[in-house]
C-alpha cells in the first residue's frame, strides 16, 4: 500500500514540478526587488500549509537575501500575529484577518504576495482587493485550478493540479519560494579576495 501512496504522490510531485515556469519566478524576483529599492514592505499571507510558507518566506526575505551594501527587503508574515489575527477573526470575521492589519500600514510601495492551493480562500481574496485599490502589486501562488486568485493578481504562478492535492501542491510552493529567494540572493555583491 505505502508503494502506491509514495508512487502516486511522486508522480504528481513531479508532474508540478515541470509546472513552474522560471520566467514567472523572474518576474517575481523583479517585483521584489522594486518594492526593496522603493523601501516598500512585503506583506505574505496564507492558510493552513500555505500560512507556514508565507512564514518561511517572510523569513527568507527578510534574512537570507540580506547583503552588506543593499538596502534589505522588509516582510511581514501577515499569518504570525496570533493575537491581531485571533482578534480580527472574532470580532470583524475571519475574512478580514489579513486586510485588517494590512490597512494599518499599507503603503503605494508595497508588495502583497498570497499563497493558496485552491486560490479561493475569502481572507486572501479580500486582502488582494484592499491592496489592489491602493495600487499595491500582488503576486499569487497558487494551485489546482488558481481559483479568484489567479484571474485577480497583478502576477501569477501557477501550477495546475487535480482539486485537493494540497500536500504536492504546498510541497511545490514552498520550491516555488525558495526559487524566488535563491534569485534574490544572487543580487548579492561578490566578495574578491585580495590575497
Amino acid at each position: 500500500m505505502a508503494n502506491d501512496i509514495v508512487g502516486g504522490y511522486m508522480q504528481l510531485f513531479s508532474d508540478l514540478l515541470t509546472k513552474i515556469r522560471p520566467e514567472e519566478i523572474d518576474l517575481a524576483a523583479n517585483a521584489l526587488r522594486h518594492t526593496r529599492d522603493n523601501g516598500g514592505l512585503v506583506y505574505i499571507a496564507g492558510n493552513g500549509g500555505s500560512a507556514s510558507t508565507a512564514t518561511h518566506l517572510a523569513n527568507d526575505l527578510a534574512k537570507a537575501t540580506k547583503s552588506s551594501g543593499m538596502p534589505p527587503i522588509k516582510a511581514l508574515s501577515l499569518s504570525d500575529n496570533v493575537s491581531w489575527l485571533t482578534a480580527l477573526g472574532n470580532d470583524e470575521g475571519y475574512e478580514r484577518i489579513f486586510a485588517g492589519q494590512m490597512e494599518n500600514f499599507l503603503g503605494p510601495d508595497d508588495m502583497l504576495i498570497v499563497i493558496s492551493a485552491s486560490g479561493n480562500s475569502g481572507n486572501l481574496v479580500q486582502a488582494v482587493e484592499m491592496a489592489k485599490a491602493q495600487g499595491v502589486t500582488t503576486l499569487g501562488i497558487t494551485g489546482f485550478t488558481g481559483g479568484k486568485l489567479r484571474e485577480l493578481v497583478d502576477l501569477s504562478i501557477w501550477l495546475p493540479s487535480p482539486s485537493g492535492a494540497y500536500g504536492p501542491v504546498e510541497t511545490a510552493h514552498s520550491l516555488v519560494v525558495d526559487l524566488i529567494k535563491e534569485c534574490l540572493m544572487a543580487d548579492r555583491p561578490t566578495v574578491r579576495s585580495t590575497s
